[in-house]
């Protein structure tokens, strides 16, 4: 999740081919605008999204290469790849042979916290769903960054569903491939509990088939709410 937006961007509208055609763009931020456009076509065209696509001009060293801000009402896909190790440390991590389908899983997984946003429920909870306390043992501050841990928490594993469900629906072939990539992602340098830990989900999830529903969202939503625990 994109944590800050800059105050510079390129807005990206109108059909890719006139996009990946701006002399302001690189080959790589091209090639990822291309890999992400079969989610980006679907969210606006089949749900709706009020979506747009940004690249972010300057050097954004630090920042997600893929990202989702919430401005006015509208959610932006960010791209932050210029003077950016993280984008070629991430390209290192996929298979060549998956990246298409995995810019594809990256970028619906984004869109599920446009979802969240859209629906107003961003860090909230079912009805019913009680979460768990912050230790007793904590200073005032550290127990709101503890409790925004936990919420971030349940956001990604909601978005990582999203992205699952795609998978399933656009390349079943590879899903387990993918499934198999996202697990070895978030198990990377894991702190139990922490914002990216989401293989409880995960695991629920190596099934394709529970992953069944008429939207990705849909389909994320009964497994998100089975792996709810705190």
């Amino acid at each position: 999740m994109l944590r800050r937006l800059f105050t510079t961007l390129i807005l990206l509208s109108g059909a890719l081919s006139q996009t990946a055609r701006s002399a302001d763009l690189t080959a790589q931020e091209t090639r990822w605008l291309q890999g992400i456009w079969p989610v980006v076509s679907h969210a606006r065209e089949a749900l709706a999204l009020p979506l747009d696509l940004v690249v972010q001009p300057q050097d954004a060293p630090g920042h997600a290469p893929l990202a989702l801000g919430f401005v006015d009402g509208r959610c932006k896909l960010v791209l932050s790849m210029r003077g950016n190790p993280q984008v070629q440390r991430q390209l290192d991590s996929i298979d060549p042979a998956l990246l298409t389908a995995t810019l594809e899983l990256m970028a619906a997984h984004e869109l599920g916290h446009c979802r969240r946003y859209l629906d107003g429920a961003w860090h909230g909870t079912p009805a019913g769903f009680v979460a768990a306390h912050a230790p007793d043992n904590l200073a005032p501050d550290l127990r709101q960054a503890w409790l925004a841990m936990r919420s971030t928490r349940r956001e990604e594993g909601y978005g990582d569903l999203v992205g699952l469900a795609w998978t399933r629906e656009r390349h079943p072939e590879l899903y387990a491939r993918l499934h198999a990539w996202l697990v070895a992602e978030r198990s990377a340098e894991l702190i139990p509990g922490s914002h990216h830990d989401t293989l409880d989900w995960l695991a629920l999830a190596k099934d394709p088939a529970a992953l069944a529903g008429r939207t990705m969202f849909e389909a994320a939503h009964g497994a998100w709410m089975r792996g709810l625990k705190d």
